[in-house]
């Protein structure tokens, strides 16, 4: 298993980030892919038209996301943990992401994954 971390900047108050992650409208508008988001700990959340599934482990609105996470594609029983943190930095927020147990022939691709499919796009949404 490997674990990835990664941190990025969004011209953005934290609360803004952490809206477009956890409300379904907004995650969907962002990946253009259907979002179904329990906002709440213990809520599930399925997106990008159901190739990504979890559970809301920890939620500290507008600072800390954790959450179980599992590949549609990934091998049966398998399930990662990510962990996004919020905080500002020079008026912007800063995000350390970190994502534990993926699938060692996964990693790569969701390394870069992240990057294409979300922070860019994030912050392209969040500018406009």
């Amino acid at each position: 298993m490997k674990n990835i971390a990664q941190t990025e900047i969004f011209d953005a108050e934290p609360v803004q980030v952490y809206g477009v992650f956890m409300n379904a409208q907004s995650h969907a508008a962002f990946t253009n892919a259907a979002a179904r988001i329990d906002d709440k700990v213990g809520g599930e959340f399925e997106v990008w038209d159901g190739y990504a599934t979890g559970k809301n482990l920890e939620l500290i609105p507008n600072k800390k996301i954790v959450q179980s996470w599992r590949a549609s594609d990934w091998p049966e029983g398998i399930e990662s943990t990510i962990t996004i943190e919020l905080s500002v930095d020079n008026g912007k927020t800063k995000m350390e992401f970190t994502q534990t147990g993926i699938p060692d022939e996964f990693a790569a691709d969701f390394e870069q994954g992240w990057t294409d499919y979300y922070w860019q796009p994030m912050k392209e949404y969040l500018e406009k």
